[in-house]
């Protein structure tokens, strides 16, 4: 079965453009994606280390502490093989856990490790599902400690809330108050739970655009005409690197209830790029 978009509408608001759809999944569990042939794709990371192993530190990092991260998450993210450890069946488990010390998660990058700036990156990720969970897979540009967020840019190439039985994927960038960001990109509502099977979500880059994907279907396709300020505020065509976590309450999802099961887990099959 093709990915398919069922019914679209568009929503605008102030700086804020997000085209919503509802999307069929495609039932290729490879990932077959919208514009190109896999042989061309250079594996990044398949997690095939035995059980218990922490990630390859020649590819990945890990941003740690209890900051609230800008939107009030409630969760401390270690590099404790708690909370991201392969599994022994080709998996990377990115696990929020409730500990006596409160919520404990993971945010893994590859930065310093891997960027790029026109091309394309895949990950084939199976999603967690429960009130107050909010995982992602994301790019910052790698000037973000020089210039600050949202100057750097961010694109969000899938992220969901609560019961996974939605998606808001898109980009980040400033506007002229340099504080606050626009945005733009697609939310709605797929099919069935992103938290029943894994799916191939991707982004690709090429100057003047940044296109989001699931499976065979393109989520979003953003230019500087997306933008309020159109070329003076597209910060895209530069280097970004990857982020993988799980978030725990906050603005956006909410509390957690008594009903959210924990461990929460975001598991990652592989992680695939080809560079242009």
């Amino acid at each position: 079965m093709s990915a398919a978009v069922v019914a679209a509408t568009v929503a605008v608001s102030g700086t804020v453009a997000y085209r919503e759809l509802w999307v069929q999944p495609s039932e290729d569990k490879e990932g077959s994606d919208a514009s190109g042939n896999g042989s061309e794709f250079t594996v990044y990371d398949e997690f095939d280390a035995a059980r218990g192993s922490a990630l390859d530190s020649s590819k990945w990092t890990y941003d740690t502490g209890r900051t609230g991260w800008g939107n009030n998450e409630k969760q401390d993210y270690t590099d404790s093989t708690d909370n991201s450890t392969q599994d022994g069946s080709g998996n990377l488990d990115i696990s929020a856990l409730d500990t006596a010390g409160g919520y404990t998660s993971a945010r893994v990058t590859t930065k310093d490790k891997f960027e790029f700036t026109y091309g394309r990156v895949e990950a084939r990720i199976k999603m967690p599902a429960g009130q107050g969970l909010h995982p992602a897979f994301w790019l910052l540009g790698t000037d973000i400690d020089s210039v600050g967020w949202p100057i750097s840019g961010e694109i969000d190439v899938i992220e969901t809330l609560n019961a996974a039985d939605n998606y808001h994927s898109g980009i980040h960038a400033p506007q002229a108050d340099s504080v606050n960001s626009q945005k733009a990109g697609t939310s709605g509502i797929p099919i069935e739970p992103l938290s029943e099977d894994f799916h191939t979500y991707w982004v690709e880059r090429s100057p003047n655009k940044v296109v989001t994907g699931m499976d065979e279907t393109v989520l979003s396709t953003i230019t500087p005409a997306d933008l309020t300020g159109g070329n003076e505020y597209w910060v895209f065509d530069k280097p970004f690197y990857l982020l993988f976590n799980v978030a725990v309450a906050g603005d956006w999802p909410g509390p957690t209830t008594a009903q959210t099961k924990f461990p929460a887990t975001m598991s990652i099959d592989w992680v695939r790029y080809r560079t242009d």
